[in-house]
C-alpha cells in the first residue's frame, strides 16, 4: 500500500509549525488514498516523554495514522545493512574534518557555502592512519554526481547540489540522510510531505536513493511557519505548542485550518474541500499570544 507519513524528532514539545506540517502530510496522504505512517526518528537527542506528548497532540488535532509507530532507533540494522552494500562498492571514505574546519574551507571563495569540499576525499591511507589517532572517522558517501534534480508537487523540478554527505557520524550514529532514506523505502513510502527548508537536501537524498537501488518518493514541500520577525518558529518564541496555546485560549487546528485557507473542526473537515492546488505558497507569520 502507498503511503506518506510524518516524522518527528522527540526532542521536545512539537510547535504549531510542526503541527501544521503534520495535518498537511495527512491531508496529502488521505487525499490520494495513501496509508498515513508515524514514524519516530529518535536517532539523535531525545528528551523523555517527548514521543508520548508528541504522539498525543497529535491525536488531540484529530490525526490518525496507519499501523504501529515505527522507531529509527529499533531498525538500526537496516541502515547497517546499507553502509555494508555501500561500504563493498568502494563508495564511503572516512572524514575526519571537525565542523569549524568544514565552517572554515566552505566559507573560501571558491567554494559553495554548506558543501563539503571534498577534504578527506584523497587522503593516503597513511594520512587516514594519522588522522584516526585525532579523532574517529565518519563515513562519507562518494557522490557519482555533482547535481541532481527532484520532482515537487509543489516546487515542480528541483535541481540542487549533491555532496559528499555524511552517512555515519564520528560517534558511529546513522544520519538523517541515510536513515530517512532507507526508512522511506522499506515502508513503502512514495509521498513525502515536509517543510520546504529541506528542499535543497532532496538531490542528495534521491542520489543515495538510487545507488541503493531505492525508489525516490514524490515530494511535497510546503512553506514554513516564520514569527514575527521573518525567522523560522521555535519553541523559543513564546506560546507556540499546543499546550501552551489551549491555555491562552487559542485554537491551534482553527488556526491551522485558517493558514491553509480552510475552514473546519477536524481533519475530516478539512479533507472535504482540501485541493493542494490552493495550497497557499508563501510562508505562514504567526504571532504566538504570549510573545
Amino acid at each position: 500500500m502507498p503511503a506518506g507519513r510524518y516524522a518527528p524528532s522527540p526532542s521536545g514539545d512539537l510547535h504549531i509549525g510542526n503541527l501544521r506540517t503534520a495535518v498537511l502530510a495527512w491531508l496529502f496522504a488521505r487525499s490520494t488514498g495513501r496509508d498515513y505512517l508515524m514514524r519516530v526518528e529518535d536517532l539523535d537527542r531525545v528528551r523523555p516523554g517527548s514521543e508520548k506528548r508528541q504522539l498525543a497532540d497529535l491525536a488531540a488535532l484529530g490525526l490518525d495514522w496507519d499501523g504501529p509507530v515505527v522507531r529509527q532507533s529499533e531498525r538500526v540494522h537496516l541502515y547497517s545493512d546499507a553502509v555494508s552494500d555501500l561500504q563493498a562498492r568502494g563508495m564511503l571514505y572516512e572524514c575526519f574534518c571537525s565542523r569549524r574546519e568544514i565552517r572554515e574551507a566552505t566559507s573560501a571563495p571558491h567554494h559553495t557555502p554548506g558543501l563539503y569540499p571534498g577534504t578527506c576525499r584523497q587522503l593516503s591511507e597513511g594520512e587516514r592512519t594519522q588522522r584516526r589517532r585525532e579523532r574517529p572517522a565518519a563515513l562519507r558517501l562518494r557522490s557519482q554526481v555533482e547535481q541532481g534534480t527532484v520532482v515537487d508537487l509543489l516546487h515542480g523540478s528541483f535541481t540542487g547540489p549533491v555532496d559528499d554527505v555524511v552517512l555515519v557520524r564520528g560517534d558511529g550514529v546513522p544520519s538523517y540522510n541515510l536513515a530517512v532514506v532507507v526508512d522511506d523505502s522499506h515502508q513503502g513510502i512514495d509521498q513525502v510531505v515536509r517543510g520546504d527548508d529541506l528542499l535543497d537536501s532532496s538531490p542528495r537524498q534521491s542520489h543515495l536513493a538510487g545507488l541503493l537501488d531505492l525508489t525516490t518518493p514524490t515530494y511535497a514541500h510546503v512553506p514554513l511557519v516564520l514569527n514575527t520577525s521573518g525567522q523560522r518558529l521555535a519553541k523559543r518564541d513564546g506560546a507556540v505548542t499546543l499546550r501552551d496555546l489551549t491555555s491562552a485560549g487559542v485554537d491551534p487546528f482553527a488556526a491551522i485550518a485558517a493558514s491553509l485557507g480552510l475552514d473546519g473542526h477536524t481533519p475530516a473537515d478539512l479533507l472535504e474541500v482540501w485541493d493542494p492546488r490552493f495550497l497557499p505558497r508563501d510562508p505562514w507569520v504567526f504571532s504566538p499570544p504570549l510573545s
